[in-house]
């Protein structure tokens, strides 16, 4: 099983959200979502959980992607700009630093035009189990 196999059995909040993995390596992954009309709130633009969601699944990817089981413990969020229903959002997670236990990930989540929506920064914990993954793809 791979760790995007992995993440995508087992995430399942990420999963029934809407949240692809499309990409994953070594201290990078790449997660998208279609916004639809559920992911919207009051206001009629898009809900600041789904940003956190797709960015979480795209930081869990980088964090786990060491192959050391890793959890979230610390997120910063910057919305910019809002998305609307029909909006294609992509978040890149870069690994930032490679602690041995406290990685640290920026995500920056832009629309389909590549406008800037959300910044996401997240620290991880990382514990000395490894995961029952043979690969990131």
């Amino acid at each position: 099983m791979t760790l995007r196999d992995f993440l995508a059995a087992n995430d399942r909040f990420a999963a029934n959200s809407g949240c692809v993995l499309e990409e994953i390596g070594d201290g990078y992954a790449q997660a998208s979502l279609t916004v639809t009309t559920g992911h919207l709130n009051a206001g009629g633009v898009c809900q600041g959980g789904v940003y956190f969601t797709l960015a979480d699944i795209a930081i869990a990817a980088v964090m786990n992607s060491r192959g050391q089981l890793t959890f979230g413990v610390e997120n910063n969020i910057v919305y910019v700009r809002s998305a609307k229903a029909g909006d294609r959002l992509t978040a890149v997670a870069r690994e930032v630093v490679n602690h041995h236990k406290l990685p640290y990930v920026d995500v920056r989540i832009t629309n389909q035009a590549g406008d800037l929506c959300c910044i996401v920064t997240g620290i991880g914990y990382r514990k000395q189990a490894s995961l029952p993954v043979d690969g990131l793809m």
